[in-house]
């Protein structure tokens, strides 16, 4: 029995599986029930899946969804096991995991800072993690607008095309614009 199998065997015995994707011999994705993952990665943990590689979140605005991913790896079965759960968008909430892998504290922290997803049962979730004194909605959203943000908190610049030579060398800029103008003769314009 492979490794692959031997996972599915465990899971699909005791838990609906909304979707199952084996990726290589090596990794393999599962999706389920919101109300499942905490018993899923206890089953797994006590299995041998003893370290979180990772948590994060996709963005599926319009489904108004973020999908959950959280990454196991057994060194015993070297199987790398996803375990992918969708939650509502508008108030996204997702009980930590931190009873069963403490070492999540970070990660689910990062998520809440980049998604706004919160995390209740982690007491530092809502601590920034990375962007600090952030001030707008959270950036992996896919709503946020950069530009919008940039010209919020930023000052204009305007860029001329005159260019300074500051090291006494020759300009290298004819030949960059001879080049671009030898590349824009080509059908399809540029490159």
């Amino acid at each position: 029995m492979t490794n692959v199998n031997y996972v599915s065997e465990l899971l699909e015995r005791s838990f609906t599986i909304n979707n199952k994707e084996v990726i290589d011999k090596h990794q393999v994705s599962f999706e389920v029930e919101k109300q499942d993952v905490h018993q899923i990665l206890s089953v797994l943990k006590t299995e041998g899946w003893i370290q979180l590689s990772y948590l994060s979140a996709i963005d599926w605005i319009d489904e108004n969804e973020f999908e959950l991913v959280y990454i196991l790896m057994n060194w015993e079965r070297p199987v790398h096991i996803q375990i992918r759960t969708r939650i509502e968008r508008e108030n996204a909430t997702m009980n930590s995991i931190m009873p069963i892998f403490e070492g999540c504290k970070y990660y689910e922290r990062e998520v809440h800072e980049f998604f706004g997803i919160k995390f209740p049962g982690n007491p530092d979730h809502e601590k920034q993690l990375i962007l600090e004194n952030w001030d707008d909605m959270p950036p992996m959203r896919k709503d946020f607008d950069p530009r919008a943000y940039s010209d919020a908190h930023f000052a204009k610049r305007e860029y001329t095309t005159d260019f300074s030579n500051l090291n006494n060398e020759p300009s290298k800029q004819a030949k960059r614009n001879e080049r671009k103008n030898r590349t824009l003769r080509f059908k399809g314009g540029k490159k």
